[in-house]
């Protein structure tokens, strides 16, 4: 009887596809050099499945998307941008992701020589930092892009409310939507995209997430038109919207479907703001009140009485004590992630009281709370689910944490 051995080069080149699929992009690549069989087996399309290509485009590559189609990337980050966009567009038909987050030199007038016909393929599209575009680039992606389902517009500093009637009038498709310090953006251009003005536009009714960080110029008239139109929001950041008010609460507390709210460093909510939020219809798991300095104990009153079933809570900063917690933890009984870094009247009772009661908890954020001792740490350690604890201005040795 003869005995064989088996190598890895004997196996077939679907179960080398599988066994490439688990490698990094790195890996990936350097498999392909191996041997012809290795190479064919690599550019089998589900070893590359969801991968993003990040380039940077300099001088030309005639077999570079034709390589990228072979593998079958559609998802594609440009590094640096040396070369016309309209270079991507043409080189990748099917492309469903397009990233160019920090390509500061794109230009309208770029943008408009790559987007000149319809990319029903395209669904996610990032222009974050991307500062010399301007409205005129909103028109030529309402206009070509129709089935966006993704839009981050961060830091994009020139774009006005008219660049959000035009996407209002054309991108009805639209899920998630980030305007982080788009600073010129106000009340006018949120009724825009909440179908308030009808007569210019249907609004982006699909959104699920919307990205309202440092927007200035935004009121409690921009959540009125939010809360009104945009039934199916599910992921609201109003963070450092210093123009928003405890009165806006009331209208984001009828959002049945709003699942979490960043209110982060929005410097006139106070507990007046957490009672509306409480009183109100919603189902938050996720709640941000960090730097809120109007916030306090009464606050975590509220918290307790109507919005029990939140999962993650952050207060970092907030004028909240031992007290607070006190009337909170005995009703939060799916509290996973509980942030609470930088408030310094919370001592050793407080943890205590976080022990007893919040055993669900996975993640705790105690940097800064300089009340608390060895002693109130040893009980929070010893919660059977943490596995996070930031502890920042603290540190326990392994088998202090242990005991």
């Amino acid at each position: 009887m003869f005995q064989t051995e088996t190598y890895i080069s004997c196996l077939f080149p679907e179960i080398l596809a599988i066994i490439f699929s688990y490698l990094d992009v790195k890996d990936k690549g350097r498999v392909a050099q191996v041997c012809a069989a290795w190479r064919d087996a690599s550019y089998h399309k589900s070893v590359w499945r969801g991968v993003e290509a990040k380039l940077h485009l300099r001088r030309a590559n005639p077999s570079l998307f034709p390589s990228l189609q072979t593998r079958g990337i559609k998802k594609v980050q440009i590094l640096s941008l040396r070369r016309s966009l309209s270079y991507v567009i043409q080189g990748m038909p099917q492309i469903e992701s397009l990233n160019l987050c920090g390509c500061f030199n794109l230009t309208d007038n770029g943008l408009g020589h790559a987007f000149v016909q319809d990319i029903p393929s395209l669904r996610v599209l990032n222009l974050s930092l991307c500062k010399q575009i301007t409205d005129s680039s909103l028109g030529r992606i309402a206009q070509y892009l129709k089935n966006l389902e993704v839009l981050e517009l961060g830091g994009c500093s020139n774009i006005t409310n008219t660049g959000l009637l035009l996407i209002a009038w054309g991108l009805h498709r639209l899920k998630s939507l980030n305007l982080r310090s788009c600073r010129h953006v106000s009340d006018v251009g949120i009724g825009h995209l909440s179908g308030m003005t009808r007569s210019a536009a249907e609004g982006c009714l699909t959104l699920e997430k919307l990205t309202f960080q440092d927007c200035q110029k935004l009121t409690d008239l921009s959540l009125k038109h939010v809360s009104k139109g945009l039934n199916k929001l599910k992921v609201l950041n109003l963070s450092f919207c210093g123009g928003i008010s405890d009165a806006g609460m009331i209208h984001l507390s009828q959002m049945t479907q709003l699942c979490s709210l960043n209110l982060r460093s929005c410097d006139n909510i106070s507990d007046t703001g957490i009672m509306h939020l409480a009183m109100g219809s919603l189902r938050l798991s996720g709640l941000d009140v960090s730097f809120c300095d109007k916030i306090g104990d009464q606050s975590l009153a509220y918290i307790a009485q109507g919005l029990y079933q939140l999962k993650s809570l952050s207060l970092c900063s907030c004028h909240i004590s031992d007290d607070g917690i006190n009337r909170m933890v005995r009703q939060m009984h799916e509290l996973k992630t509980l942030n609470i870094g930088q408030c310094v009247r919370i001592t050793d009772k407080g943890l205590e009281l976080i022990a007893d009661h919040l055993t669900q908890l996975t993640g705790i954020d105690l940097y800064g709370c300089t009340k608390i001792t060895k002693r109130g740490l040893e009980r929070i350690t010893q919660l059977p689910c943490l596995k996070v604890l930031n502890l920042g201005l603290w540190q326990m040795t392994e088998s202090e944490r242990m005991r």
